[in-house]
């Protein structure tokens, strides 16, 4: 039996973490490619991009394989880095948008991929999964975007402190990119109630800021992002905690693309599969997968039919259809798990191309993913957050009635 009453921690970073710095650039570049081959006419779906990037003081690396747009050059990809960066807002002496070396070793995509992941013609035969693997998706109706509540308002402190920091807020001009919070969320009954502990380590330009004033600062963000009742006397709260917090970003730690991938999904209350999303097209199923996933469970939720729902969907590379599709309520569902199962691979084509076509993914909606989560976030006009949609919510419900 679940437990009902406990303690659970889940822990998010900023757009200015040196990891989440990788993430936006890498995302920027695939995002490019689908811009620029929009401009050159080009084929969506035959753009390909996987990009790492990695960045240290005033020194940015940015490598992978690619097919696409000519317009996508090293210079091009130069230029959309160091926008990137200002629009984070590093300008300090260790890694600063407009001196800081880039250095970009792109290459084509090795042909024995492509020959797995393109669709075989003349007979149009489906183009096969990107690789193999495990993608995980998760819903539950703790918060209204249908996410665990620690890492929901973990991301939230965190994507409130930025608007206010690169609107000049106050005091909140004296912040840095550079952040991480953590948040203890107290259960009774299965039901989240409040607030235990909560952590908030946050970069100052400002470089005699104590730690007492560091919390002035964003104690009223916190204290806006959480429910109304969640922080009592009881609650603890560490600040900076061990003190002085003025070096931050890639001068202070060297990131990577992919380090984050539990900020990126659950926070920890479900499980990850085995790759990484930024920086990569959606072909990848490690990516475009878990979005489905994800888009599945959450529609599975809002259909009422379950309170909690972990969906695994399983590939191979070279393969099109999914190997296994599982599904596990919890015990909150009012019907048979294995009806579910049975009626989400009625409902939606899990096959890499059904998964780009359903949810629209050939388009330049990647780098507003690479901070604060790349679920729990509302379906946007332009097709971004396409997988937050509950369309299906109704199709489903009537399907297992």
């Amino acid at each position: 039996m679940a437990r009902k009453s406990f303690l659970f921690t889940s822990e998010s970073v900023s757009e200015g973490h040196p990891d989440k710095v990788c993430d936006r650039i890498s995302d920027e570049v695939v995002d490019a490619f689908y811009r620029e081959g929009a401009k050159e006419g080009l084929d969506p779906w035959g753009i390909r991009a996987a990009c790492e990037t990695m960045a240290t003081t005033n020194r940015v690396i940015i490598a992978g394989e690619s097919r696409g747009p000519k317009g996508v050059t090293v210079a091009a990809i130069q230029d959309l880095t160091r926008k990137a960066i200002k629009d984070i807002g590093y300008e300090q002496e260790g890694f600063h948008w407009a001196n800081c070396n880039i250095e970009v070793l792109l290459h084509s995509q090795s042909a024995d991929i492509a020959a797995g992941v393109d669709a075989k013609q003349p007979t149009n035969q489906e183009e096969g999964a990107g690789d193999q693997g495990i993608m995980f998706g998760y819903a539950c109706n703790e918060t209204p975007e249908l996410m665990p509540a620690p890492i929901y308002y973990a991301h939230n402190i965190l994507r409130d402190l930025a608007l206010a920091r690169k609107a000049k807020q106050g005091d909140a001009a004296k912040l840095g990119p550079d952040a991480k919070s953590q948040v203890t969320v107290r259960y009774e009954n299965g039901k989240p109630v409040g607030v235990t502990q909560i952590v908030v380590s946050h970069q100052h330009i400002v470089e005699d800021l104590s730690s007492r004033q560091v919390r002035e600062i964003i104690e009223p963000y916190v204290r806006a992002a959480l429910p109304d009742t969640w922080i009592s006397k009881d609650t603890v709260w560490h600040i900076n905690p061990t003190g002085k917090f003025f070096i931050g970003g890639p001068d202070g730690d060297t990131g990577l693309t992919g380090r984050k991938i539990i900020v990126d999904t659950y926070g920890g209350a479900a499980p990850h599969g085995g790759g990484a999303f930024s920086g990569k097209d959606p072909t990848k199923v490690d990516r475009s997968a878990a979005y489905a996933a994800r888009y599945l469970a959450k529609n599975v939720v809002a259909s009422g039919i379950a309170d909690r729902c972990t969906i695994q969907l399983s590939y191979a590379i070279g393969v099109a259809k999914p190997l296994s599709i599982y599904v596990d309520t919890y015990g909150t569902s009012k019907v048979d798990e294995a009806q579910i199962e049975k009626v989400l691979g009625e409902v939606m084509d899990l096959t890499p191309r059904g998964i780009r076509s359903h949810l629209d993914l050939n388009k330049p909606i990647y780098s507003r993913t690479s901070a604060y989560g790349h679920f729990g976030r509302p379906a946007e006009k332009d097709g971004g957050f396409s997988w937050e949609k509950t369309d299906l919510a109704a199709k489903i419900a009537k399907a297992v009635s």
